[in-house]
């Protein structure tokens, strides 16, 4: 086996795809008002596509890859949590990349307790990932979307809220980070030519998708971890100066997550809402409890036997892809992405039933989804050029399908513990 027998495996990946549908060439359109009213992004942690869904019917999968001397590697189970985590910063990238050959995972370090050879060619067995397969079974799974930046969470938290991370790369140097961290937080640029430069300060000015709201009088709210508690890691608006100094911070940024659970029941939903989870309820290597699919199946459930499930979009995506091995190789539209390869699910009473979209997506179509929805203006180059999935992956000509419960969450309201491994307080909160 040589590096070639790499490249061939990734082309015939693309030889797939292309088959099933081409990329279009334009960001679709605004469109014309339709049933949904509230969209909803659920954002997970750190796994490629082919981590989760490896097999997965009508969606392009491989059982094997290659290492940077030409060996063929067969992926192995991995269980859901593990004691170490693989680097996902921009040089892991371009290290797997390896020059295009995708072939370099095996350079991608890793960090942590008793990691097994090949840690990188792995796949999570099917039985821990129930709720993520019930889910793509009965609504809409994308496996052909992509990271919209090429490095790690913190800048994959910003695009997700600004479609643009103000040319950051990989992560803050001081906690806490972000506009609390002042001039001494500061992080690493990356220029256009794909090298480091830089540094710059850890709180940006750029335009996010909840101010663009707030000027359009669209509600919205971000329900994520505080900045010293349990997932504040990957709570974005607290890199935005606007937001963390002005009235957003209190009023719309909601820790913790859990809360969100708590406001569906009674009644409370904006009509734009990001929700992450804590560390156990996260998929991150080393640092997840493999409660991730339960909390998943709590967030969707929450909506889905509420009253807003006829007017509500949820969108289930991961924010990069952790280091974990993926044959398909990103498309280059920019400097800083796209990333690899990462699952997307999209739940609705209109979204097509079991219906695998080829079609490319990025973590900013999500956000292209709401402007459109909501007749927004694009904010970057990312959300400009991103599909916006409408008319694709929703059918608003059929009938609102009614809900169907997702097995897997765990019930009995909320737990509170103290004493986690990162000595933050856990909040592995679950309900229906």
């Amino acid at each position: 086996m040589n590096r070639r027998s790499a490249r061939s495996l990734a082309a015939a990946t693309l030889g797939l795809l292309a088959a099933h549908a081409a990329a279009p060439a334009q960001a679709s359109a605004a469109r014309a008002a339709g049933p949904i009213e509230h969209v909803v992004f659920v954002i997970q942690e750190n796994r490629s596509f082919n981590n989760l869904f490896m097999g997965y019917p009508g969606a392009v999968t491989a059982t094997y890859g290659y290492d940077t001397q030409g060996q063929r590697i067969a992926l192995h189970a991995q269980t859901l949590p593990t004691q170490w985590d693989i680097d996902h910063s921009a040089r892991a990238f371009f290290a797997a990349m390896d020059g295009g050959k995708l072939d370099g995972w095996n350079k991608e370090r890793v960090s942590g307790a008793r990691p097994p050879a090949h840690a990188q060619y792995a796949y999570v067995p099917r039985n821990e990932t129930k709720p993520y397969w019930d889910l793509a079974q009965q609504y809409v799974l994308a496996d052909n979307a992509f990271a919209s930046q090429l490095d790690g969470s913190f800048t994959a938290h910003q695009y997700a809220i600004a479609a643009y991370s103000g040319n950051a790369v990989d992560y803050p140097s001081a906690e806490p980070w972000g506009c609390a961290g002042g001039p001494s937080d500061t992080i690493p640029t990356l220029t256009q030519n794909r090298k480091y430069g830089p540094p710059e300060p850890v709180c940006f000015t750029y335009q996010t998708l909840g101010q663009e709201a707030d000027a359009a009088g669209v509600s919205w709210r971000s329900y994520t971890g505080s900045i010293y508690g349990d997932g504040g890691l990957w709570n974005g608006y607290q890199a935005i100066s606007a937001i963390y100094n002005g009235p957003d911070w209190t009023a719309n940024v909601v820790n913790p997550p859990a809360q969100f659970l708590t406001d569906v029941k009674a009644g409370q939903l904006a009509a734009i809402t990001w929700v992450t989870p804590t560390y156990e309820a996260s998929d991150h290597g080393g640092m997840g409890a493999g409660q991730g699919p339960a909390w998943v199946a709590s967030v969707v459930n929450a909506v889905g036997h509420s009253k807003f499930w006829k007017s509500t979009a949820i969108f289930v995506m991961w924010d990069d892809w952790g280091g974990w091995f993926d044959p398909v190789p990103p498309p280059t539209e920019d400097y800083d992405g796209l990333g690899f390869r990462v699952p997307l699910i999209m739940i609705s009473p209109y979204a097509k039933a079991g219906y695998v979209t080829h079609v490319q997506y990025e973590t900013a179509s999500v956000l292209r989804f709401a402007e459109d929805t909501f007749g927004l203006p694009q904010m970057a180059a990312a959300d400009a050029r991103a599909a916006d999935p409408a008319s694709d992956a929703f059918d608003y000509s059929q009938p609102p399908r009614p809900y169907k419960r997702i097995g897997g969450a765990q019930t009995g309201g909320y737990r509170q513990a103290l004493g986690s491994a990162r000595g933050r307080a856990l909040d592995p909160a679950f309900g229906d």
